[in-house]
C-alpha cells in the first residue's frame, strides 16, 4: 500500500486529486494540508511513502518542505505537482531533493503513474520538464570547457595553465604533492595529451590560465 499525504492550497484541485488517488488500488491518502507548515507536520506524524506537494503555498512552499523532510531524515519521497515548468523552479526542486516533478496539466493516468514510480524509488519528470532539464545541462556543458574534468581537476588545470608547478599547486590547494601529481595525470589522460606543455596549450586555447608566473 502506497501511503500518501497531499499539500496544496487550492481546495477544489486537491479534493479532485485525493479522489483520484484514493480510487487507485494500492494507494491511500492519509491526510491533506493547505500550508507548507502543515505538510511538514503531517509528514513527521504519518511518515508517508510519498508527499505530493505544490510549489506555492502559504507557510512554506513545497520545495522548502522537501528540503526539511530530507534534513529530518524522513523516509518520505516527494513529488512536486505544480503549474510551473520554468527552469528556476525545476532546478530548485532538484536541489531540494525532490524525487519527481510533474505538471498539474498532466492527465490523471500520468499523475498516478508518477506517484507509483516515485514510491518505487524512481526519479520522475514529465516529458516537458525532462526536456527542460536536459536543455539546461546541455547549456551548462557547452559553456564550460572540458566538461569531462571534475571540479578539482578543472581547478588544477587552470593553475597548471598559469605556470604553477606541482609544489606551488599543492600549497595553493592544501594537498600533498602526490595528490597533485595524480590530478595532473588524470587531466592529461582525459584531455588525450601526452605532457604538461600540451595540456597548457589546450587550457589557454579554452581561455583558462594566463601568462606564466
Amino acid at each position: 500500500m502506497i501511503r500518501l499525504i497531499l499539500a496544496d492550497d487550492h481546495p477544489v484541485f486537491v479534493s479532485g486529486l485525493r479522489a483520484l488517488l484514493d480510487a487507485e488500488a494500492g494507494m491511500t491518502v492519509l491526510a491533506v494540508a493547505a500550508t507548507g507548515a502543515d505538510a511538514l507536520r503531517l509528514a513527521v506524524e504519518h511518515r508517508p511513502d510519498v508527499a505530493v506537494l505544490d510549489v506555492n503555498m502559504p507557510g512554506g512552499d513545497g520545495l522548502t518542505v522537501t528540503a526539511r523532510m530530507r534534513a529530518a531524515g524522513l523516509p518520505t519521497r516527494s513529488l512536486i505537482l505544480t503549474m510551473y515548468d520554468d527552469d528556476e523552479n525545476v532546478l530548485a526542486a532538484l536541489r531540494a531533493g525532490a524525487h519527481g516533478y510533474a505538471l498539474k496539466g498532466a492527465g490523471p493516468e500520468e499523475i498516478v503513474a508518477a506517484v507509483r514510480a516515485v514510491a518505487r524509488g524512481e526519479a520522475v519528470f514529465g516529458a516537458g520538464v525532462a526536456a527542460r532539464i536536459l536543455a539546461h545541462f546541455a547549456r551548462v556543458a557547452a559553456a564550460a570547457p572540458f566538461p569531462q574534468l571534475t571540479e578539482r581537476e578543472h581547478e588544477v588545470l587552470g593553475l597548471v595553465a598559469r605556470g604553477l608547478d606541482n609544489t606551488a599547486i599543492a600549497q595553493r590547494l592544501g594537498v600533498s604533492g602526490k595528490t597533485v601529481r595524480n590530478y595532473v595525470s588524470n587531466v592529461l589522460t582525459k584531455l588525450h595529451v601526452t605532457d604538461r606543455s600540451a595540456a597548457i596549450v589546450r587550457a589557454r586555447e579554452a581561455g583558462l590560465g594566463g601568462e606564466p608566473r
